[in-house]
Parts: structure tokens; C-alpha cells; sequence
């Protein structure tokens, strides 16, 4: 079995031009509003990458921002975990004792199944034994 490497973070905002103002004049990030269909979620490169998005740093990973809500569950940061496939490790998470949390889509209904993120792959929100919120991601194959 391969290791599953964790590929991208996610934080909450309250204010997403004062949360891209602060990381970008704190830290030099750079950012792209991926607007309303994809529910104000911002993209941040915090390293080189090249034109399709992919980090050029070994170690390093992007990240993202959506916008807070009173779900106790959009509070605190998460990180993307790679999987081969997600059908898999979504068996995986609860004969291990986690949980699925699924996927909040645009229009604001829920699903319990992975979701489509154009150009990215498949995306779930999940749970582990100790209550913390990641998701998992099975990438489109990349073509060079």
C-alpha cells in the first residue's frame, strides 16, 4: 500500500479581501478567487508552481480558503489527503472508525458522495477517530 500524502491545506474566512490582503503582504502568497460557482473559494500558491498550478518546491503544498460558517466544522484548519481512489479510502476511514462527512455543493445542499472539482478530481470531506475534519482527494492524472 502507498503512503497518501497530504497536498493541500484549508482554512476558514470571515473577510475573504482582508483574509488575501493579510497572506499576501504577510507572506507573499499569491491568490485566485475562484468565484461563486465554486461557493468564493480562493486557491493560494505559497511556492513556485508552474502554468497548470503544480508546485515546482519538493515538500511544499498549496493550500485554500472558504468562507466560514456556523458549522463548528468550517472553524478549524484541514489538510487534502491524495488517494489512489476514493471509493477505497472512504472504506478505509470508517472500517478504521472515522466518519464521511461529504460535500457541501454551490447551491448549498449537502451529498454523502465524492464531488466533481473541474480540472482537479474527486473531493470528500471526512472525520477521524478524535473529531478532526480533512478531505480526500483522488487527482485527475496529470499530463505533462
Amino acid at each position: 500500500m502507498s503512503k497518501n500524502p497530504v497536498v493541500h491545506f484549508e482554512m476558514g474566512y470571515k473577510d475573504k479581501d482582508r483574509m488575501v490582503k493579510f497572506y499576501q503582504d504577510a507572506f507573499g502568497w499569491t491568490t485566485q478567487d475562484m468565484g461563486p460557482n465554486m461557493g468564493g473559494y480562493v486557491v493560494a500558491q505559497t511556492a513556485d508552481t508552474d502554468d497548470k498550478g503544480m508546485i515546482q518546491t519538493p515538500g511544499s503544498i498549496n493550500g485554500g480558503f472558504y468562507q466560514k460558517t456556523d458549522d463548528p466544522t468550517s472553524q478549524a484548519p484541514s489538510v487534502v489527503v491524495s488517494v489512489d481512489d476514493i471509493q477505497v479510502a472512504m472504506k478505509a476511514v470508517e472500517s478504521a472508525g472515522g466518519k464521511i462527512l461529504g460535500a457541501k455543493l454551490p447551491d448549498g445542499t449537502q451529498t454523502m458522495e465524492p464531488v466533481d472539482i473541474p480540472g482537479v478530481g474527486k473531493w470528500l470531506s471526512v472525520e477521524d477517530t478524535e473529531g478532526n475534519r480533512f478531505s480526500i482527494l483522488q487527482a485527475l492524472p496529470r499530463s505533462n
